[in-house]
């Protein structure tokens, strides 16, 4: 892997823990309003799976070799 490619998953994986954290407060926010689940949850969990398999693609790993 050329290091341009570990500096991109690098980068990835922190908009990956962008995506977390707005995960976290939209359901911090729903469950103090007892709201059920956001709206939004489940395009960001398909966001973050996308950004998890980006980040493996370009190490050259798997997702079940991290």
């Amino acid at each position: 892997m050329t290091d341009s490619y570990a500096h991109l998953a690098d980068r990835i994986e922190a908009i990956t823990a962008d995506v977390d954290e707005l995960m976290f407060d939209a359901l911090r926010e729903a469950a103090a309003a007892r709201s059920g689940r956001p709206a939004d949850d489940k395009r960001l969990m398909q966001a973050r799976r996308a950004l998890d398999k980006a980040a493996h693609l370009l190490r050259g790993t798997t997702i079940d070799d991290a």
